[in-house]
Parts: structure tokens; C-alpha cells; sequence
């Protein structure tokens, strides 16, 4: 496995969702996976995986892997209308820990460009078009940020720590999809965080529960 470097989220890092999406496929498996990440994923550098653990060329833990039973993490839908909205009100836009963020960064023309706004009960909402180029990783990356953004706030930088998601069914490219995110609660440093990945008729095509870690 090689994450290439457009793929990143932090700067010289592999995006969460996207790193995840990626170890999870290469698990394999039917049923929903679970990801934590050890420490930042390295970009351009060849990882593998033995026993349910991503290595790098050094033996350095990157992340564990194992299956779940089951992900209960739907959030409900909105409509395109409202989430095209809300994207205006998208924090990132003013201030953005990560602009280069492959998901969420606005300074990336060639990224997901998935701009979570807040509505008014506190959820987060974007539109997301589908890429030319679509995979599981790709659903995990877009199920990734939005969760993220229920509690990033400027000057309060969160990392993703674990998440475990399923894939129902991806979305044709240029399909104009919703995502939706949701904050648990927060214990001390740890946000706990719910997404959802609707197509275009609104069916559910991937939901996720996630852990952030704040820097």
C-alpha cells in the first residue's frame, strides 16, 4: 500500500478518512472495519499489512485494524437546498487548520472540496460531488472531515484518532451526494463524532463513528 501525496489531510500526512478507506480495503472482509491510527500515515511510502496491523519500511505501528460488529452512527439527511446552505456558513472557508486538507481544504481546487457548515440543531451538512475516480477510500474520506467539523473550531485543532465505517454503496461519479456530521460528546482532549454519505434519491450509502484527538 502507498498513499500517494495528493491523498494528504495535515501537511506531509496522509488525510484520515482517506488513509483508513485505504487500510480497511486492503483488510478486506464484507462486514464494517474499524481504523486506529497510531500516528500520522506517511505519504509515498510503502505500508503493510500483517495481522491487522499497518507497518512502514521501519516496522513503525501506523495503525491497527480489526472488524465490528456493526456501525448504528446514521445521522439523518438533509436536502441538497439546505446542504449547498450551509456549506456557506463552513468555518474552513476563514480559517483552516489544514487549507490543504485532499477532503476539506479550500486552497485545493483538485480535492473533494467537502465544506461542512453548521445547522441549526448543531449538526454539519455539505454537498459532495462524487470524482471522476471513485473506491471505498473515497467514501471513508468523505465520511471523515464533516465529523470533524462539529467540534473544530479556530484555534482549537482536532485530529482524527479511530473511526469505523461501512459502505453500503458508492456513488457514481459526478453523483451530487450529502454528508451529514454529528457530535456525541466530547470527554477531555476525545470528541466522539457520527457521519453519513447520502446519494442523490437519498438512500444511505455509507455511515461512520469516529473519534477525534485534540492537538
Amino acid at each position: 500500500m502507498r498513499i500517494e501525496s495528493r491523498y494528504n489531510g495535515p501537511t506531509g500526512s496522509g488525510n484520515g478518512g482517506w488513509s483508513a478507506g485505504m487500510f480497511a480495503a486492503e483488510a478486506g472482509g464484507t462486514g464494517p472495519v474499524e481504523v486506529t491510527l497510531r500516528r500520522p500515515p506517511p505519504l509515498e511510502t510503502e505500508l503493510s499489512l500483517v495481522d491487522g496491523e499497518v507497518r512502514d519500511p521501519a516496522g513503525e505501528l501506523v495503525a491497527e485494524v480489526r472488524p465490528v460488529d456493526a456501525v448504528d452512527a446514521v445521522v439523518p439527511p438533509v436536502d441538497l437546498e439546505t446542504a449547498v446552505a450551509a456549506a456557506t456558513r463552513y468555518p474552513g472557508l476563514v480559517e483552516h487548520p489544514f487549507p490543504g486538507c485532499y477532503v476539506c481544504g479550500p486552497q485545493r481546487a483538485d480535492g473533494l472540496r467537502i465544506f461542512p457548515g453548521r445547522l441549526p440543531d448543531g449538526r454539519t451538512a455539505a454537498p459532495f460531488r462524487a470524482p471522476e475516480q471513485v473506491s471505498e477510500a473515497t467514501v471513508w474520506a468523505a465520511l471523515d472531515c464533516p465529523g470533524g467539523w462539529t467540534v473544530l473550531a479556530p484555534g482549537r485543532p482536532y485530529l482524527l484518532g479511530r473511526i469505523a465505517a461501512v459502505v453500503g454503496a458508492l456513488p457514481a461519479p459526478g453523483d451530487e451526494c450529502v454528508v451529514t456530521g454529528a457530535l456525541l460528546g466530547v470527554d477531555g482532549r476525545k470528541a466522539a463524532v457520527h457521519t453519513s454519505l447520502y446519494g442523490p434519491d437519498g438512500a444511505l450509502l455509507g455511515a461512520a463513528r469516529a473519534t477525534w484527538i485534540a492537538r
